[in-house]
């Protein structure tokens, strides 16, 4: 898998050769955080901390709602490292800090400890400081405290010379059960291949930067197919992860989706399909993932118009159910009112959508039976979703909402406001 690298220094995206001399800006972080978020998560390195020199932290946080952000650079102490876990970073990239005192206090599964290593020897502080370690001997004294290893090779980075396989074996035996990330001079579909096999990722940067590597050819590179016309099953799916159907890409559909991040596909019939070019049903592609034997694909996309389905339904095994349905429900009545409509009523008097919103959670709180409170909480919900649509939100930013917050490491005490405390209801 590849993790695409956005380093930062003076607000700008850069490629450092050695880490010392800086080879190239790309400027503005957030178009490319937009356009790399299509690979999964992206590492995202605040130079200018890791080196003492400032910081790029209001920017980093800006990048936080646009992809799934590994965030190292400068941390070096607990409590920074939460507050980038409460901020929503998927995972926090440590390196001088990754000591096992600071490690016990942090989740595993979140931390990753970088080993930047010259000449197989740990280097800290940017680049700068020789620790004297091997990178296999701190593996080992970290084994268990973390969830993954980010090992850069400094003398190969930016280089784009190829990367040091030899050592990656003996690197995943040492790791364990967490997870190797290998940088530095990771360069072509055939190194990220590679590594994969030998169960490894590979994050790479001045590759992609440079065109070197196309960015749907790393993401391609591990999968396999085991069909004669080697084309990849690609499960489609709406934001929120419901099935829309079932379609097949290929290499030259998969670049085209990167490049115009559309809904692309391999039709075995028409060759080249761009879904909604004739139908007007276009896909906005949101993020690319292989499954857990890299033999097939997953395209997020955000659906417009009628649906996935030539037949007008929204997945091609017919209309979602649940919630989603209700959602789509509203958003057709809001748009439609048909005669003597309860939403249409309700959107046009604010006051009592209010009054049956407060009603129906006091209902639900007074439940005493599962069919009981299945019933209320189905009434309730509908008065929230409605709420929701006159304030212009939806399920799936709830949803973002309810992730956001289960990032969080800081847990707030959740005590009842005074008037719930005092049963206030209407």
């Amino acid at each position: 898998m590849i993790i695409p690298s956005i380093d930062l220094m003076d607000g700008n995206t850069v490629q450092l050769i050695g880490g010392k001399r800086r080879a190239l800006e790309a400027g503005d972080p957030r178009p490319i955080a937009r356009r790399f978020r299509l690979a999964g998560e992206i590492a995202v390195i605040d130079l200018d901390a890791a080196l003492g020199r400032g910081s790029n932290e209001t920017l980093i946080r800006d990048l936080l709602p646009l992809a799934d952000c590994r965030v190292g650079g400068g941390i070096r102490d607990v409590r920074t490292a939460i507050r980038w876990l409460d901020a929503g970073a998927a995972k926090i990239i440590l390196g001088t800090a990754a000591t096992t005192e600071i490690l016990r206090q942090l989740p595993p599964e979140r931390v990753m400890a970088a080993l930047d290593a010259e000449s197989g020897e740990v280097v800290v502080e940017g680049w700068q400081t020789r620790t004297g370690e091997s990178i296999l001997d701190r593996m080992r004294r970290l084994e268990g405290l973390v969830g993954g290893f980010l090992v850069t090779f400094v003398e190969r980075e930016g280089r784009m010379q190829g990367t040091n396989l030899e050592l990656v074996p003996r690197l995943v035996e040492a790791a364990g059960r967490a997870r190797v990330t290998i940088a530095g001079g990771v360069t072509t579909p055939q190194d990220i291949a590679s590594l994969h096999r030998m169960g490894a990722d590979a994050q790479v940067g001045m590759a992609l930067y440079t065109n070197t590597l196309d960015l749907a050819d790393a993401i391609a590179a591990p999968i396999t197919s085991d069909r004669p016309d080697g084309l990849w099953p690609t499960v489609v799916t709406d934001e929120d992860q419901h099935a829309l159907g079932l379609a097949y890409s290929s290499p030259e559909s998969l670049r085209e989706a990167v490049r115009t991040c559309r809904g692309v596909y391999h039709s075995r019939k028409r060759g080249l399909w761009i879904k909604g070019e004739s139908s007007g049903d276009v896909q906005e592609l949101l993020r690319i993932d292989l499954d857990c034997d890299a033999d097939a694909l997953r395209f997020v996309v955000r659906q417009s118009g009628r649906g996935f389905c030539h037949k007008g339904t929204t997945t091609c095994w017919g209309p979602l159910s649940g919630l989603p349905s209700l959602a789509a429900r509203l958003l057709h009545q809001s748009r439609t009112a048909p005669p003597g409509s309860y939403t249409a009523r309700l959107l046009a008097d604010p006051p009592l959508l209010r009054a049956k919103l407060l009603e129906e959670a006091h209902e639900l709180a007074q439940a005493s039976t599962p069919d009981h409170a299945a019933e209320e909480a189905a009434d309730l919900l509908y008065f929230a979703m409605v709420t929701m649509l006159a304030q212009g939100t939806s399920l799936t930013d709830v949803a973002r909402v309810l992730d956001r917050r289960a990032r969080k490491i800081t847990r707030r005490s959740g005590d009842a406001k005074p008037a719930a405390s005092n049963g206030d209801a209407p």
